[in-house]
């Protein structure tokens, strides 16, 4: 797996979460984020059955820019 990296949310000072990468063989997106467990996500989450290996991560609006161009690389062949 070769990853891209794409950058990271401009608000997160010296931290590096949250992030994103390109796996440029796959075109997949990779995210770095906050675990997203607080009681009111899990409360409107309760149906949602989450295998041991997955977890539901975090990333702010602020980094939509970033989420966009990270769209576009994936799409180029």
């Amino acid at each position: 797996m070769t990853l891209r990296f794409l950058g990271k949310d401009p608000e997160s000072g010296d931290h590096g979460s949250p992030a994103v990468w390109v796996d440029e063989v796959t075109r997949d997106l990779v995210f770095q984020g906050w675990k997203a467990d607080t009681p009111t996500l899990s409360a409107s989450m309760r149906d949602v059955v989450l295998p041991a290996h997955e977890a539901v991560i975090r990333v702010p609006a602020r980094m939509v820019p970033l989420l966009r161009e990270a769209l576009g690389v994936a799409e180029l062949d």
